[in-house]
């Protein structure tokens, strides 16, 4: 039980510290797009912002499907 919550912690942790870095690392991005989405047109926002949260949400992701929280039965 306490391997899943440290993962899970871990997997936040790091994904925010890579977010934060993100941020930094935008603040004078100069290309913007649109992103077509079914609903609509979002805002321009930077390319790296959306490769980055891309890219950050992919990890996310993939790292809670491979978390177990099934019990194990002895």
């Amino acid at each position: 039980m306490l391997f899943p919550l440290k993962k899970i912690l871990f997997t936040f942790m790091f994904n925010f510290s890579l977010f934060l870095i993100l941020m930094i690392g935008i603040q004078n991005s100069l290309n913007k797009k649109k992103l077509n989405i079914i609903i609509g047109e979002t805002v321009k926002l930077p390319i790296s912002f959306i490769i980055g949260m891309s890219f950050i949400s992919g990890s996310l992701t993939g790292s809670l499907i491979t978390t177990n929280f099934g019990n194990k039965s002895q």
